[in-house]
């Protein structure tokens, strides 16, 4: 079982790396329509809103609270962004 403050930092974290991802993209495609780019930043950033809110209310079930469905959501959620940025380029 992991801390919840290791959790919110390692979601932060991954998110936040892929945020750079696409502001990297946007630097190296300077012509290229931002509109896509900035949804999936959106995107990201709903979906770090949404695990957090996960996170409370686990925390707020009585027993042992584990992170694997949730970390597992992340990934999953994480690869299907990083495609999504793959098709823009």
């Amino acid at each position: 079982m992991s801390s919840i403050k290791l959790f919110k930092k390692e979601i932060n974290n991954t998110i936040g790396a892929f945020i750079e991802q696409v502001y990297e993209w946007e630097l190296s495609h300077p012509e290229a329509d931002l509109k896509s780019s900035e949804k999936l930043v959106d995107k990201a950033i709903a979906l770090f809103d949404d695990l957090i809110q996960k996170i409370h209310e686990e925390k707020r079930k009585e027993g042992k609270t584990t992170f694997g469905p949730l970390r597992e959501s992340l990934q999953k959620s994480l690869v299907g962004l990083e495609k999504e940025l793959g098709k823009l380029a």
